[in-house]
This record gives C-alpha cells, sequence and structure tokens, in this order.
C-alpha cells in the first residue's frame, strides 16, 4: 500500500487544538477513505478540549480510532463521512468513527455504507442517533407512554424524535432556550420550559448534564417512573435532588452509555448492527433542523473552543475541500 498526506485535528493541551500532518499508511484489505463531512459531538468533545476525562476513565472513554491520551496531546473524535477512495466499492459514501481528519484508513468493516436515501451531510448524525436508539431501549418506552426528555441539545432531541414515533406516545421536549419549540414542532413533539412543563410522566429522559435538569427531570417523574440519566458530566459533580417527591413516589433513576448495549438485546445485537440501525433512522429530511452550523476543516483549529462554547449550537458540520 503506498502511504498519504492528510490533516488532523489534535488537542494539544486544553483549551488548545491545532491542525497536524499526518501519514496514512493503510493495511492490507483497509478501505481508504477521502473525507467530506465530520461532525463536532459538543458534549463529549468539550470535555476532552477542557481536560475533563476523569482519569479513572481515560481508557473507557477512548473513541475507536482515537490516537494520544486524554492526558494530552490526544485527536479525538466518532462521526466522519467520506468517500471509498479504494475496494470494489470506490466512490460510494460511508460512515466511520474516525476523528476529524481530511483522510483516512479502517478496516473495511468499520465502514458502514450509507443508506441510499441518506445525504452525506446528515449521515454525521449518525453515532448520535446510535446513542439515541440505545437511550430508547434503556427507558423502556411503551405505546401510549407520556415521554419528558429534558435537554433539547442533538441527543435529547433525537430521543424524543424516536419516542414520537412509538404508537400513542406522548413526547414533550423541555429546554431553557425557547428557540428550540420550532426543533420540537418539526420532530413530532410538544415543547416546554421547566417553568411550563408539568408533571406525572411515565418515562423522563435527562439529557441537559446539569443539576438544574436532573431536578426537573425528577419533579416531572410521575407515580413509580423510571428516570434514564443519559448526560455525563465528566469529572465534574452534579448534585441530585433526593427528598421531597423522590422517595414518595418511589422513582427510578437509572443510568444509559452508548458503550453498552442493553442486557435485554446483548445476546441479538451487536454494535454494527445497532450502528446499521441508526443510519437507517436518518431517512427523513426533519432531521437536517439538527445541523444549523456549518464550517471549514482548514479553520477547525481556530473555530474549534468557540463551536464547543456556543450553547446555540446543535451539531456542528465541518466540510472538507478535496
Amino acid at each position: 500500500m503506498i502511504s498519504a498526506k492528510a490533516s488532523a485535528l489534535w488537542i494539544t493541551a486544553p483549551g488548545q487544538a491545532e491542525l497536524r500532518a499526518v501519514d496514512i499508511r493503510p493495511r492490507e484489505g483497509e478501505a481508504q477513505i477521502r473525507t467530506l463531512y465530520s461532525g463536532i459531538s459538543r458534549g463529549t468533545e468539550r470535555l476532552v478540549f477542557s481536560g475533563s476525562i476523569p482519569e479513572s476513565e481515560h481508557e473507557t472513554m477512548q473513541a475507536p480510532f482515537q490516537e494520544g491520551a486524554f492526558s494530552f496531546p490526544v485527536k479525538y473524535g466518532y462521526a466522519a463521512v467520506g468517500e471509498l477512495l479504494n475496494t470494489e466499492h470506490a466512490g460510494q459514501r460511508v460512515f466511520a468513527l474516525y476523528p476529524h481528519q481530511s483522510r483516512f484508513a479502517v478496516p473495511t468493516e468499520a465502514a458502514f455504507h450509507l443508506p441510499k436515501k441518506v445525504p452525506a451531510e446528515r449521515a454525521i448524525l449518525a453515532a448520535n442517533m446510535e446513542t439515541a436508539l440505545n437511550i430508547t431501549w434503556d427507558a423502556g418506552i411503551g405505546p401510549g407512554d407520556a415521554v419528558a426528555v429534558v435537554g433539547c441539545g442533538v441527543v435529547g432531541a433525537l430521543v424524543g424524535y424516536l419516542a414520537a414515533r412509538i404508537p400513542g406516545t406522548t413526547v414533550t421536549l423541555i429546554d431553557i432556550n425557547p428557540q428550540r419549540h420550532a426543533l420540537a414542532a418539526q420532530l413530532g413533539c410538544a415543547f416546554a420550559t421547566p417553568e411550563t412543563a408539568s408533571g406525572d410522566a411515565d418515562v423522563v429522559i435527562h439529557t441537559s448534564a446539569t443539576s438544574a435538569g436532573l431536578s426537573s427531570a425528577i419533579d416531572l417523574a410521575g407515580l413509580e417512573a423510571r428516570i434514564v440519566e443519559a448526560s455525563w458530566y465528566g469529572a465534574h459533580s452534579t448534585d441530585v435532588p433526593l427528598g421531597g417527591r423522590f422517595h414518595q413516589r418511589r422513582l427510578k433513576i437509572i443510568s444509559s452509555q452508548v458503550g453498552r448495549i442493553p442486557a435485554d438485546r446483548a445476546a441479538r445485537w451487536t454494535f454494527a448492527r445497532r450502528l446499521t440501525k441508526a443510519l437507517s433512522l436518518l431517512d427523513d429530511p426533519a432531521l437536517d433542523a439538527l445541523i444549523a452550523t456549518e464550517s471549514d476543516f482548514s479553520n477547525l483549529a481556530n473555530d474549534y473552543a468557540t463551536i464547543l462554547t456556543d450553547p446555540s449550537t446543535l451539531c456542528h458540520r465541518v466540510r472538507y475541500d478535496g
């Protein structure tokens, strides 16, 4: 195999990033990919960028093709869409759980072909949809349930989108930003702010990664309801209000993390099957509303901090040239 040059985003220290030249040295049989787009997963990438991954989780939180370590420098990310340059499928578009890099090589089984009706521009949501699918499984949402999702970021919005398509459900997305009302409507959900949301939900999913959001989730849960904590706080601690109605209502809080498939599906579902299903679930133009901003990869090192800290940004798409 002939080596090739590429450029990759590296986080070199807390709050610092730069583009570095890298050599691609594909092994025999690997898929070589020219990147078209990558997506920034703001929640996790912000924790990585700020150095907030606890040392105890340095191994468990590694991305599939991460290089370096969380103690820096580290090349991190997991939402790349590109075009195959070799194999009998050359020219076809694929998704890979790869960091922000202009070209790369992965084992062929790690390059997932896009469904015909899912454009490359939208396919960057695949990893977020996979997380949302896992959360929906953990939540055990059934037909007719009243569902509240606290935190209308990308993952929360996708959980609401999936839950709203279960027959008979009523789904409310709850966020401190009232401008998310239009997004909720586009995804088939009702909307409320924490001040206007009503309680007695059968299932509550929390994705805001804030103590206030978790408190709202507990307030919204009905008698013996299930609260799914889908946020990850990194090295930060959070207050959990376990007084008041928490005990009186016999509430349950469980965690959801995409690194494991729920036990009741693990015998039949692999990570590959789950990601393939997540890609197929992106066959809906309504989901384009989750990608409101875009920039060039050549400027990513300069733009990265602003993208990660802008609370109005949902999924940010990075565009690659050539």
